[in-house]
């Protein structure tokens, strides 16, 4: 075996056994909640930018 199949092993085994321990429910959560907290980040801007003195830049 060449070196370069011994790494494509490798990283094929290692792929797999992250894909295995991942279930979709997790990924769900995750993407749920990092547009929740894209939503809250843009709402609190918004609202601080309005309580900004208006002769300030």
């Amino acid at each position: 075996m060449k070196l370069n199949d011994i790494r494509i092993s490798a990283l094929g085994g290692t792929v797999c056994s992250i894909w295995a321990s991942i279930s979709l429910g997790e990924v769900l959560q995750t993407v749920l909640t990092a547009a929740l907290g894209t939503l809250i980040s843009f709402a609190t801007s918004r609202l601080l930018g309005r309580w900004k003195p208006k002769g300030r830049k």
